[in-house]
Parts: C-alpha cells; sequence; structure tokens
C-alpha cells in the first residue's frame, strides 16, 4: 500500500475496552475506502484530560510519545476518540508554541534520546474523510446508502474547543457530521443542543448534572425528528444511554453506520 494510504494510529484506552464497536469499524470503513490505520506500537493512555496547568509535564509526556512516533515515520497521527483527538491536538499545539513546555519537556524526554517540537499532524478519522479522502469519494464507495433516515449529529464538547487549538470545525455552527451524514445517504437534523457539552465530566460532583443534560439533548433532537443521534465521543454515547430515561433515541458511533454504507459492517462478526 503506498506510505501516503496508511497512516500513524492511536486508539486509546476505551476503544479497547468499552468502545470496541468505534475502533473494530473505523478499520474495517478504512479499509474499504483505500488507507490503513497502523496502531503505534507501545502506545500509553492520553490521560482523556488535557492537562492545563502550566507545570503539567509529565501527563502530557504519553501523549508526544505518541505523536513522536508517528513524525517518525512521517505519517499524520489518526484517533477515533473525541478525549483522545482532544489531548492530542492541544499538546501539539503546546509544542507549536510554547517554549517553556518545549524546554521542560523535552529535558524527560532526554532520558529516552527522544525530543519533540510539535512537528506532527494530529487528524480525527473525520478530518482523514473530510480532508484527505473527500465527501464525493466516500459517497462514491457507498453500497447500501442510508435512505430515509433522519439522524441528529451529536459533537459535545472534545471535538470543538478549545477552538483556536483544535481547528476542528465552527464550534459554534459545525457541519463535519452533518456532511458525513449526507455522504452516507441519510439526511442529517439540526437541533440546537448539537454541540452543547453532555455533562458527563460532572458526574462525580453531581449526578443530577449529566441526567439533565442528556434529557435536553434527547429531547430537542426528538422534537427536531431526529431517528436517532450519531458521535464519535465514548464518553458523551455512554452518558446519553445511560440517562436516556423514557427517549426512544438510541446512539451510534459514527463508524457504524460508515461500516454499514459502504457494506462491510457484517465483516466485524466474521
Amino acid at each position: 500500500m503506498d506510505d501516503q494510504k496508511i497512516y500513524s494510529y492511536f486508539p486509546g484506552c476505551t476503544l479497547k475496552s468499552k468502545a470496541k464497536d468505534l475502533d473494530l469499524f473505523g478499520r474495517l470503513s478504512a479499509k474499504a475506502l483505500g488507507f490503513q490505520l497502523e496502531e503505534i506500537p507501545e502506545w500509553q493512555c492520553c490521560g482523556g484530560v488535557y492537562p492545563t496547568g502550566k507545570n503539567e509535564i509529565a501527563p502530557k509526556l504519553p501523549s508526544v510519545r505518541a505523536l513522536a512516533a508517528a513524525r517518525d515515520k512521517n505519517r499524520a497521527l489518526v484517533t477515533l476518540c473525541s478525549a483522545c483527538y482532544n489531548v492530542l491536538k492541544q499538546v501539539n499545539c503546546d509544542f507549536q508554541n510554547d517554549e517553556n513546555v518545549i524546554l521542560k519537556a523535552n529535558n524527560y524526554l532526554a532520558e529516552d534520546e527522544l525530543s519533540y517540537h510539535g512537528e506532527a499532524r494530529v487528524l480525527h478519522f473525520l478530518e482523514v474523510l473530510r480532508d484527505e479522502i473527500g465527501w464525493d469519494a466516500v459517497k462514491a464507495a457507498v453500497k447500501n446508502p442510508l435512505k430515509g433516515k433522519k439522524i441528529g449529529a451529536y459533537y459535545g464538547c472534545l471535538l470543538l474547543r478549545p477552538s483556536k487549538a483544535l481547528e476542528f470545525d465552527d464550534p459554534e455552527n459545525p457541519k463535519i457530521l452533518e456532511d458525513f451524514i449526507k455522504a452516507i445517504g441519510a439526511e442529517p437534523v439540526i437541533y440546537a443542543e448539537r454541540n452543547e457539552c453532555c455533562g458527563a465530566y460532572a458526574e462525580f460532583e453531581d449526578a443530577s448534572v449529566p441526567k439533565k443534560r442528556a434529557t435536553k439533548i434527547l429531547g430537542n433532537a426528538q422534537e427536531m425528528g431526529a431517528d436517532f443521534l450519531v458521535t464519535s465521543c465514548p464518553l458523551c454515547r455512554y452518558n446519553l444511554i445511560k440517562n436516556k430515561g423514557d427517549s426512544p433515541l438510541e446512539v451510534f458511533y459514527f463508524t457504524e453506520l460508515l461500516a454499514e454504507a459502504l457494506g462491510v459492517k457484517e465483516a466485524a462478526n466474521a
């Protein structure tokens, strides 16, 4: 396979446990679309939450090592998990802009004869589809278009904010998931809560917060006519399902719908 079609891949912890479908359907879909996700060796947990303290260097090092591994292969680093993407992209941004972080982190990394200065590109799988493959090519590869399905995109926080570091999409009016939904033959449903926080991180302090947020998100999507929701965030999916109450809406990973549309979903059970 042409090296340009191979991406270094950071799966993250959750995709090896509770979110295996997000990973499996993503790999199958990538292959169907002509590119490969090559898992980087000996990766470590990204931490799940970006460490905001200026002196919190050690928690960033697992991400730095993953970024350096991709750089050394001369490849972009791709991930599917919204949380992993958020952490990797923000850490990479630090190494492109913050001399203090660069100096302190590279002092740690010197023991491994490694240094890093933000050379890698971090891409979410959706960015690969949009910017590298192209929606027209995705649409052309669809064998089972999801005609008649009205799908609400749920972005949550971690794909969109902070927008200056992530540069993923317009944080107030994103469209990448809606374009994805169109590419697989379905109809996107626009609803107000699609880019609002699900409240999952407040669970340990006040369990009523994620419950209220999930109720509002699902209720708004249902009111606007969605048949179900699609997301790329394992934590958001878990929270929405856990707190769905009487809502009839299911929440799917976008990779599962992509695999279905491409005609490779059945290969997951092979």
